[in-house]
């Protein structure tokens, strides 16, 4: 018991803070990553052969943005930006220097999580508002997107805990969290216990964060 209050009482304010960083630079990145992944999902859907504004060209373009952002490592996206990063924020290190990268790496995925959510849409629904006379954005605000919000809150919380592994991985070029945590002391310095510690933080956080989203998820569907 002395050793684990020891151990609290000089890293305690430590751990705090790198789950905060962690938490605050996952939620922010995935707050602007569905900013910009949900009009590419919908416009993915809206332009596909069968969709209700087909565009072929649109379509093949959007595609190809969004297999080639899907496809660059990550680690190799958070260096590469890393002027970009800079362009932006000012800055590539700490929170603000993570959450570009983070973002434009979410971005093409929630892009595609959000289409296949579309998709799984009655098209029995789709169709009964074309024939009431509804216009394409009430059909895409209130059938697409009020239909498909479970699997969007699902979606949502994978994605959440996927940049969460992403914001530990930012760790290694000084972008602060658990993992910058992880990496200076548990490795660098050899001391296990705070690697270990780290872990587990991460691990509890994620099974936090995947029970909320299927509590949300399950409130909010209709077929419940």
């Amino acid at each position: 018991m002395e050793a684990i209050q020891g151990f609290l009482s000089q890293y305690g304010s430590l751990l705090a803070q790198g789950v905060w960083d962690t938490l605050v630079m996952t939620g922010v990145s995935t707050f602007f990553a569905y900013v910009i992944g949900i009009p590419i999902g919908v416009l993915v859907v809206l332009t596909s052969p069968t969709g209700l504004r087909p565009l072929r060209v649109a379509n093949t373009v959007l595609g190809w943005i969004v297999n080639i952002g899907r496809s660059i490592p990550f680690i190799i996206l958070l260096v590469a930006l890393i002027p970009f990063t800079r362009w932006i924020v000012g800055t590539s290190l700490g929170v603000p220097g993570a959450v570009v990268p983070l973002v434009v790496a979410a971005a093409p995925f929630v892009g595609r999580m959000v289409e296949q959510s579309l998709a799984e849409v009655d098209s029995g629904l789709i169709e009964a508002a074309m024939s009431s006379g509804a216009s394409t954005s009430q059909i895409v605000f209130k059938v697409f997107l009020r239909e498909s919000l479970p699997s969007l809150v699902r979606g949502a919380s994978i994605t959440f805990i996927t940049l969460f592994g992403y914001a530990a991985m930012a760790g290694t070029v000084g972008a602060g969290g658990l993992g910058d945590i992880a990496i200076r002391y548990g490795y660098q310095r050899f001391q296990g216990d705070i690697m270990v510690v780290a872990v587990i933080l991460c691990i509890v956080l994620v099974q936090i964060i995947q029970s909320i989203g299927d509590i949300v998820a399950r409130k909010i569907d209709k077929r419940n």
